[in-house]
Formats: C-alpha cells, structure tokens, sequence
C-alpha cells in the first residue's frame, strides 16, 4: 500500500521561518536583517542556522564540513546531518517556538534534500523519512529560497569547505531541488532573487513575516 506523504507540523505558537539557498547566496545577510527588524518591532527572536548550533552540533560541523574529513559515504553524511537537525529541534528550534519566539534558521531540512538527496543522488523518499523524523515534522510557516547560479554564488569563496567543493554540477542539482520543492508548496514558501538589492530582498521578506506574526505569533 502507498504510503501518503505527512503534511507536516506547523507549531501553534511562535512563528518558524527558515532561510535556503546555495552558496553564497545571501542567507546570513538576510536572517540577520530579519532578525534586526523583529527585535525592533518587540518580538523575541532566535536567529540560528544549521549545522552546529548546537554543543553536539558543533562537533557534527566541523566533521561534514572540513577538507580534511576526506570522503565520506553519502548515506553517512545524510545520517550526521540527521543527527544535527534532531539536536536543533530538540534543544533550539522547539523550545523557543513554545514560549512564543519567532525562530530564524540559516538551513533546514530542505538543505539536507537539496544537498544529499539530489546532490549526493541519494533516494530523496527515503532521505526525507529520515530528516522528518530527526525533527518531528515540524515544518517552517516560511522558507525564504533565495536564489542564484551556483557559478556566481561559489565565486565569492576563496576558500572552500567539504561541500562548497563539489562540483558545479553537483551546485546545479541543488538549486534546482530548492525551486522544485518551492514550486510544490508556494504558499510556504517565497523565492527571491538574490541579485536583488539587499534592502528590496528585505522588505519583500518582511511582507511575507508580517501576516505570520498577527497570525501565529499572538495566538
């Protein structure tokens, strides 16, 4: 018998926002800034990002992310990510949520999908049963995809970490996995280009917050 897909958990307190995209692309500048605008408007807010911004996490960082690792399987990279993810959630992403913040992640599952599933080219069904349950469903209200050729995006490294070091056609699956998983849930998700000025990405990215925190956030 099929097994139908879970429609995933939304929490009912706080608002979870979460920004993806490839290297390069601007994620960090625009958590930041959506993070100075929350503060300003009275929220409390917890900006994060994955992998390692946990105890745990740190570790699990430094071992997918460094040159010096070498090769790993693939499906022991996905498990690593995993594991990172299930410590987030736990120990960040769900606590916060229940007190009522508003939770800003730089990656979250869809990185895991993008990345090892149609990067690494592993099964992509069986990958996500793994990554959901390491974060109990608990789904975004948004995903921010902020969207740019891997060719330019990899540009602005001089230097480049386990993963950034793929090849560029590795770079090119993954973007397209971001916009195919926006594309099948535009009402979760917003892409944006991310040539765009900074501040013209920033108030795009607040119009779409701004009807989430009267929702969800006072609720």
């Amino acid at each position: 018998m099929p097994v139908t897909p879970s429609p995933g958990r939304y929490a009912a307190r706080g608002v979870f926002v979460c920004f993806e995209g490839g290297e390069g692309s601007g994620k960090s500048t625009q958590s930041g800034r959506l993070r100075a605008w929350l503060e300003a408007e009275g929220f409390s807010v917890v900006a994060t990002f994955e992998p390692g911004d946990t105890e745990v996490g740190r570790q699990l960082r430094r071992i997918v992310l460094d040159p010096a690792t070498g090769t790993l399987s693939d499906r022991t990279e996905a498990l690593l990510y995993a594991a990172d993810k299930a410590e987030h959630v736990d120990t960040v992403v769900l606590p916060a949520l229940a007190r009522g913040a508003v939770v800003v992640t730089d990656r979250y599952v869809d990185s895991t999908l993008a990345y090892q599933g149609a990067g690494r080219a592993l099964d992509v069904a069986e990958l996500e049963a793994v990554a959901r349950w390491a974060t109990q469903d608990l789904r975004p209200h948004l995903t921010v995809v902020l969207d740019l050729a891997p060719e330019q995006g990899l540009g602005r490294f001089s230097v480049r970490d386990r993963i950034e070091g793929e090849s560029l056609e590795f770079h090119r699956r993954v973007r397209e996995s971001f916009l195919q998983m926006a594309a099948a849930d535009p009402d979760h998700y917003l892409v944006l280009d991310a040539h765009l000025p900074e501040e013209q990405i920033e108030q795009a990215v607040r119009d779409r917050v701004r009807p989430l925190l009267d929702e969800v956030a006072q609720s």
